[in-house]
């Protein structure tokens, strides 16, 4: 007797189906998570073609982040919680008394008024971007905390409850101007 060496096949035209039902239903319900960033606006073209104008140092805070994540402020070695309160003693110091609103140290060293206040962020090339985050983050509350105070005393509401042109008013007495660069 002979035995014939058939072997038994499997269909498997219907597998690249079945394959691509799973892709398709593993595509459709998954989560995909949105991207965050940083809510900032860019600036307005010029209006009156002075905005590229020299600033004066003093009216500059230089806030560096080396390739180490270290912060530095105007070359002092800081610790990420101290930011913010430097910011707000930085901005908010009246130093030539023209601010009326302004409860500053009047320093000599510190800027002349919130309006003139420059922040300059430079971070090196190797700098995380989760501390470039964290940096960005103790600049908005400094800001925030600034605003929230003139709101509650000059304007006597909560910044919640401030109308758009309210707003716009308190924007423009506390105005967040800030420089970034990318060091070597």
């Amino acid at each position: 007797m002979r035995h014939s060496k058939l072997v038994p096949s499997v269909n498997a035209g219907s597998m690249a189906d079945i394959a691509f039902l799973l892709l398709i239903f593993f595509l459709v319900t998954a989560t995909i998570s949105s991207d965050q960033g940083i809510n900032r606006m860019l600036p307005a073209v010029c209006p009156t073609g002075d905005c590229g104008g020299i600033v004066a140092e003093r009216n500059i805070l230089l806030i560096n982040i080396n390739n180490d994540n270290e912060i530095m402020v105007n070359k002092d070695l800081i610790q990420l919680e101290e930011l913010k309160e430097k910011v707000k003693l930085f901005v908010d110091n009246n130093g030539d008394n023209s601010c009326s609103y302004c409860y500053g140290t009047k320093n000599k060293d510190l800027s002349v008024n919130p309006q003139k206040a420059v922040i300059s962020l430079q971070f090196g090339k190797k700098t995380d971007y989760k501390t470039f985050i964290h940096v960005q983050n103790e600049m908005s509350k400094a800001f925030y905390e600034l605003r929230s105070l003139y709101s509650s005393k000059i304007l006597n509401k909560s910044i919640d409850q401030l109308s758009n042109a309210e707003q716009e008013i308190v924007k423009k007495a506390y105005p967040f101007v800030i420089s970034e660069a990318n060091t070597l």
